[in-house]
């Protein structure tokens, strides 16, 4: 079987497992690419003749190109989950699964501080459709730890009275709760927009709308964290992304006392591993303060 066929069939099977458009380009352009060079290299274009050796050639190339440990692999996932369809398909072994993990550098996970949050919330006032908007975009991605494109994709009745369900990676839903602190910004962002939006014949039922009635895309919601991010002056080492905004949600909780495996559930990770690189973002007087929080002895129930 011809490796790019093979390909060309992995791409239309991850477009029925929903996944977003940005991943499936992803793995699509990382596989093909991989196609590529072990053709130049090696003229093997049948799915049958590549052999973990090639993988590992690969891998190498990238690595003499300075690219980081995470970047490659994410390459190797890419390239494992291909080689598990076509081993599911009967097409070949997943000779992937031979080829090791490289190494990664652990490193701390910064983020944004109490104070910072708080001004990059007042950043965005209440005074027109848009600000409000965005304000509430921002108080949605710092209070629920939403990815993105989970926000972009989000419906008006994924909005229940105290819980938001989203549909993340995979397809696989969870629910995170509405706090009264975001309730009530939810409530005054709803009573301007479908005052906004009354006159307006909508195609389109999304939580957030763009200013032509449009669901918003990712670039538009990095525009909206930048800019709050701007005006509340972050320190210049902190990217403002709303992953970032994800990482605060992550780490405040954490030392608010949530346990890790509650809090994997709340970010829609499959893995708890995932989660735990959050703790490495901790002070050691944060964690401290946790541990009295949950000390044994200071939560008798006698």
């Amino acid at each position: 079987m011809l490796l790019e066929d093979a390909i060309k069939e992995y791409v239309y099977e991850i477009q029925i497992r929903n996944y977003t458009s940005r991943t499936i380009k992803g793995y699509k352009n990382n596989i093909l690419r991989f196609s590529q060079f072990i053709k130049n290299q090696w003229e093997v274009t049948e799915l049958e003749e590549v052999s973990p050796a090639h993988i590992k050639q690969y891998l190498n190339s990238l690595k003499e190109k300075g690219r980081s440990p995470v970047y490659i692999n994410t390459i190797l996932k890419n390239l494992r989950t291909f080689f598990q369809y076509c081993y599911e398909e009967g097409y070949c072994m997943n000779i992937a699964k031979k080829v090791v993990w490289l190494k990664e550098k652990r490193t701390v996970i910064s983020t944004f501080t109490d104070i910072e949050v708080k001004k990059m919330l007042e950043h965005w006032k209440f005074s027109s459709y848009l600000h409000a908007r965005n304000k509430c975009i921002m108080a949605v991605l710092f209070d629920t730890g939403i990815r993105n494109f989970e926000l972009c994709q989000l419906k008006k009745l994924d909005v229940k009275e105290t819980v938001i369900h989203i549909m993340g990676k995979g397809r696989k839903e969870r629910v995170v709760p509405i706090s009264p602190y975001l309730k009530r910004i939810m409530i005054k962002y709803e009573r301007i927009r479908e005052a906004y939006l009354s006159d307006d014949i909508l195609h389109y039922d999304n939580y957030f709308l763009s200013s032509r009635n449009k669901p918003l895309t990712g670039e538009a919601v990095e525009r909206i964290v930048k800019l709050a991010g701007q005006g509340a002056k972050v320190r210049k080492e902190i990217r403002c992304s709303p992953h970032t905004c994800r990482h605060y949600f992550a780490q405040a909780q954490l030392r608010n006392g949530l346990d890790v495996y509650s809090l994997s559930r709340l970010l829609g990770h499959e893995d708890i591993a995932i989660t735990k690189r959050y703790l490495q973002g901790l002070k050691d007087t944060e964690v401290l303060e946790l541990g009295i929080k949950s000390s044994p002895l200071m939560n008798l129930k006698v």
